[in-house]
């Protein structure tokens, strides 16, 4: 219960504090202008290329050529760009959820009302809760366009809609789960971010060295999080959850190397 609350805390936060209200603002003009001057046109630009059969030539030689699957084209260029931009939103918006408190000392206050592990896993799940919000809140704007400009499609685009939800939220759960364990060890967001980077970049480098010395061990390709997502661009509907088991492995071993951290941890 009172991971829930904490998790509510975490929301409201976001909303009551003048920066992110000013977040809030920012991502709105910027997925203004991702919407009108990049999804719509590529939506008609995929339509062209379909009845034209360019399509046909061009999209499997990028690897997207699931794109042709979708019902509705601007939910298909949808797929791609929130695939290609929310991973790195939740990296940037997820990266301060204990470390600024551990900086001021009022995590130590927060540790005499609940546990060190129900904060940890609060603050992941607040970030949860606002990703998801995001995913709603774009995934209607498009919506909207697609019912402005194709109605006949709305009522199919929306039988897609659930898919695109949980696969959305089980692909950015890592990002955020990354975040929750860097912050246990940071003192401030851009910290944070900057710790994530490093590690990121470290285990890129350890990982490329691993795959070309063991070319055959498959399983060194799914270790990064994210290492789905080029794979998810050739997939469509209820199909893209084939992939959600690496997402949710992912999550689950950075949460519990984040939890140990953070019970060990001097606030």
């Amino acid at each position: 219960m009172k991971v829930l609350i904490l998790a509510q805390d975490e929301v409201l936060r976001l909303f009551s504090t003048r920066r992110g209200l000013i977040s809030l603002f920012g991502f709105c003009l910027i997925w203004m202008g991702v919407l009108v001057y990049g999804i719509v046109p590529a939506a008609r630009f995929l339509v062209g290329a379909t009845e034209s059969g360019l399509a046909d030539v061009i999209l499997p030689r990028i690897g997207i050529q699931a794109l042709q699957l979708w019902p509705a084209p601007e939910l298909a260029v949808y797929w791609f760009v929130s695939l290609s931009l929310l991973p790195a939103l939740a990296l940037l918006t997820s990266a301060d959820q204990t470390a600024s408190d551990r900086a001021r000392g009022t995590l130590r206050y927060l540790v005499m009302r609940s546990s060190r592990l129900e904060i940890f896993f609060g603050r992941f799940l607040g970030q949860l809760f606002i990703m998801m919000s995001v995913v709603l809140a774009t995934l209607v704007s498009v919506l909207i366009v697609i019912g402005l400009n194709s109605a006949e499609q709305l009522s199919q685009a929306l039988l897609s809609v659930p898919a695109i939800i949980v696969n959305l939220i089980v692909v950015l759960s890592p990002f955020i789960a990354l975040m929750a364990m860097v912050s246990v060890v940071a003192k401030s967001a851009r910290q944070a971010t900057i710790f994530a980077v490093i590690l990121w970049i470290l285990a890129s480098v350890l990982l490329n060295f691993l795959t070309s010395t063991f070319p055959d061990v498959l399983m060194l390709q799914w270790s990064l999080p994210g290492s789905q997502i080029r794979d998810l661009y050739w997939l469509s509907e209820w199909d893209t959850l084939t992939l959600a088991p690496i997402p949710l492995i992912h999550t689950l071993v950075l949460l519990t190397v984040g939890a140990f951290i953070m019970k060990r941890r001097d606030l």
